[in-house]
């Protein structure tokens, strides 16, 4: 098998973690920091534009990023002008956002698959979905123990137009890096929004740790094993000339 290319995803692949964990400790966080601020907000009804705000990035047809996207569902619950909501939101996940990181169990094992492919001559790019911003998703890297310098690509929410599992995002990282999908391989622990990659003729991997399959799929991948088994797995690769 001749693969030029692994995907990555990071949230319960690269950086182990239950994703109801995570959420349910970080959002009342997010919350929490707008009512330090001074800003008058039911917590409750914030909670529901931000998820109606993750739905609709879901939903992003591409015309426009998820960043912008998600920012039309929150000019409602926040009375501040959207310039100083979002100004509030960057100081949070440079600052206390960290603090959701004891929900991850992080292994020195991401970095080692990661180290591994880069070592083969293979390209390393990092497809988590694209619904946090740079800097919260710089710091889910570092909890992970994983490096930027690996990645020929980090997907955020400022730059990108679609989400797991629309195969459009997907597609778009393809074309961009001009992959041949029969040469690329997907590495992620979500059922639903990473096998979707499959419907473009790329290969996947399914990480067991933390999977996830919400909806119930069946599952259908080419690979699948633990992190230790993923580490084999990409040791196996032939490196490329």
């Amino acid at each position: 098998m001749s693969i030029k290319a692994v995907l990555f995803d990071l949230d319960g692949t690269l950086l182990p973690m239950k994703q109801e964990d995570f959420v349910n400790f970080y959002l009342p966080l997010l919350a929490e920091t707008y009512v330090s601020k001074g800003v008058e907000i039911d917590k409750h009804e914030f909670l529901k534009a931000v998820w109606k705000g993750y739905e609709a990035m879901k939903r992003n047809d591409g015309s426009c990023t998820n960043r912008e996207v998600f920012w039309k569902y929150m000019k409602e619950a926040v009375p501040v002008t959207l310039e100083k909501a979002e100004e509030i939101s960057v100081e949070f996940y440079r600052g206390d956002f960290n603090k959701t990181a004891c929900v991850a169990t992080p292994t020195p094992l991401s970095d080692k698959v990661v180290k591994t492919v880069r070592e083969k001559g293979i390209k390393a790019y990092l497809a988590t979905n694209p619904v946090f911003p740079r800097d919260a998703t710089l710091n889910r890297m570092r909890w992970a123990g994983i490096s930027t310098e690996d990645f020929e690509v980090i997907t955020t929410y400022e730059d990108n137009r679609y989400c797991k599992p629309n195969p459009e995002y997907f597609r778009e990282i393809l074309e961009r890096f001009q992959l041949n999908p029969e040469e690329c391989l997907m590495v992620g622990n979500d059922v639903e929004e990473d096998l979707i990659i499959r419907t473009l003729g790329v290969k996947t991997y399914l990480v067991t740790d933390h999977l996830e399959n919400s909806s119930q799929l069946p599952i259908e991948t080419d690979f699948m094993g633990t992190m230790e088994e993923l580490l084999q797995f990409v040791e196996a690769l032939p490196c490329l000339e």
